[in-house]
């Protein structure tokens, strides 16, 4: 007799959440997956430092005594570069089961979902939401002989920025994310012709620890939350090869003839 228990484990859902800026706090743009993607693909680049430069003939500091060696410049260690590239389904077809409790998938399928991710790859700076807060600001002054207050508006110059984006894979993968691809396949439409069924296909590029401090020009506040999140993935990638390690130890342990 079945009682309702299940051995299998909850599957986590995988997710992008994006931190617009806002006057007053960040509003997170969370996007979580319908349907975990069949398969991600990750691949490591390693940082290939530039060739050094070929000094002048005339330089005295090019001329070196017959038969010695010419060292090369110290190898500036750099992380390797990280990309992500998946495939999200979208489907409408169990809401439009309850149309009562998902009124808006009824006319508008997945564009809602899709117009989210979208918002991914647009600065802030250039939304209607950025255009709308923060964009006037009151200043009020105290002067002239009489002593009069006079006020004005003063319109502040906001400069676009794509704000920062986290892709979640579980609790042992938070990165860093800038998207580099983007592509849209529409499978299905509704009598309005908004979809019911896509497909969405991302590419990502990992933001390393030290790419986010070099960036100065940028005023996000959620650089912090992003930079302790890279962090806080590369920990636990060197926490899982030390015990690699030791695993391997083990192994070379139990072939020894001691």
């Amino acid at each position: 007799m079945a009682d309702g228990y299940s051995r299998s484990p909850k599957l986590l859902k995988g997710a992008i959440v994006q931190f617009t800026e806002t006057p007053i706090v960040p509003i997170p743009n969370i996007i979580v997956f319908q349907y975990n993607p069949e398969s991600l693909q990750r691949t490591l680049s390693p940082y290939v430092p530039p060739a050094p430069a070929e000094p002048p003939p005339s330089d005295p500091a090019a001329t070196h005594a017959p038969g010695q060696a010419v060292l090369p410049p110290p190898f500036l260690g750099h992380d390797p570069a990280e990309t992500f590239n998946l495939t999200l389904l979208l489907d409408a077809s169990d809401a439009l089961e309850a149309p009562e409790s998902h009124p808006v998938a009824v006319v508008t399928g997945v564009a809602d979902r899709i117009a989210a991710l979208e918002t991914l790859l647009y600065p802030t700076g250039d939304s209607l939401l950025g255009s709308l807060v923060g964009s006037i600001n009151v200043s009020i002054s105290i002067g002239g002989s009489g002593g009069g207050i006079s006020a004005g508006l003063k319109k502040s110059v906001v400069r676009p920025e794509v704000p920062v984006t986290l892709f979640i894979w579980g609790p042992g993968r938070i990165v860093p994310v800038r998207l580099t691809s983007f592509a849209i396949e529409e499978q299905q439409w509704n009598q309005l012709l908004y979809p019911v069924r896509a497909k969405v296909t991302i590419g990502m590029r990992v933001i390393t620890s030290a790419a986010l401090a070099a960036d100065k020009a940028s005023s996000s506040s959620g650089k912090g939350l992003a930079k302790f999140c890279y962090d806080f993935t590369r920990a636990q990638r060197e926490a899982l090869a030390l015990a690699n390690i030791a695993n391997t130890a083990e192994s070379i342990l139990g072939i020894l003839p001691l």
